[in-house]
């Protein structure tokens, strides 16, 4: 396996010009392809990268960021790709930094590679509060249950090898996966499995020093996740593959 045989893909869905910045952010002598998913983007991101090089699946409508992942490991199967990376195209994280996800597994010492804001070697500037001590209290939670070291699963700057998608034991197709759910569905099917090489990278993960609240209405949107109702469709896989209830 070479670059060659990888496949990177911004997934968005309303970032403006955080698109821009992102795909900007991929450097003149970078090797692997790269597509852009959008998941029914009605702002005006795709304006600002209106003579954009790459390959664009669209949904007419927001569906999900789980659609999203799975459109994009359809069309890398179709093309024959070997290993996706996936990058949130909110210009939190830099396309500078994929090959660091990559890497392992073209050397083949990994299956599954997640970024981690948390090991020695990373970077995470103006991190929430909150996010900060939350991402911490699942990755501890996780590494207790699957018996792993864990230091974050939440981060969606993150790769893997697309045969691992052949197990029958993984079906990323079912409907309770479409929006959130699909990654640590995926992530816990890894970890808790024991079937695949498992491995974190330090990366960097960066957010708006000012950042959008109640209080300040002028600073920058930092996530789109919705106070409970996501948070619940974010961490429900554990619990329903851990007791056996989904498969």
């Amino acid at each position: 396996m070479t670059h060659k045989d990888c496949l990177a893909v911004v997934v968005s869905y309303n970032n403006g010009k955080n698109l821009k910045a992102t795909l900007d952010s991929k450097p003149t002598d970078f090797l692997i392809d790269l597509i852009i998913v959008d998941d029914g983007t009605t702002d005006d991101s795709f304006e600002m990268i209106e003579k954009c090089p790459y390959h664009i699946i669209r949904h007419e409508s927001n569906m999900g960021i789980g659609i999203s992942i799975r459109d994009a490991c359809d069309y890398a199967k179709r093309n024959g790709y070997k290993a996706l990376a996936f990058v949130p195209g909110n210009n939190k994280n830099t396309i500078a930094e994929v090959p660091k996800l990559l890497d392992p597994i073209i050397q083949g010492k990994a299956d599954y590679i997640q970024g981690s804001r948390y090991l020695p070697g990373s970077k995470r500037d103006h991190t929430p509060l909150f996010r900060l001590i939350m991402v911490k209290l699942i990755a501890l939670f996780l590494s207790i249950i699957t018996f792993t070291k864990i230091t974050d699963s939440m981060e969606g700057f993150r790769a893997f090898r697309l045969s691992i998608l052949d197990d029958p034991d993984i079906d990323i197709n079912q409907e309770w996966l479409d929006r959130y759910a699909l990654e640590i569905y995926l992530f816990f099917k890894i970890t808790y499995g024991k079937k695949y090489r498992y491995k974190e990278v330090p990366i960097s993960k960066v957010y708006p020093k000012i950042k959008k609240s109640i209080i300040n209405k002028k600073g920058a949107e930092y996530t789109k996740i919705k106070p409970f109702t996501d948070w619940w469709d974010i961490l429900k896989p554990i619990f329903l593959l851990w007791f056996g209830i989904k498969k």
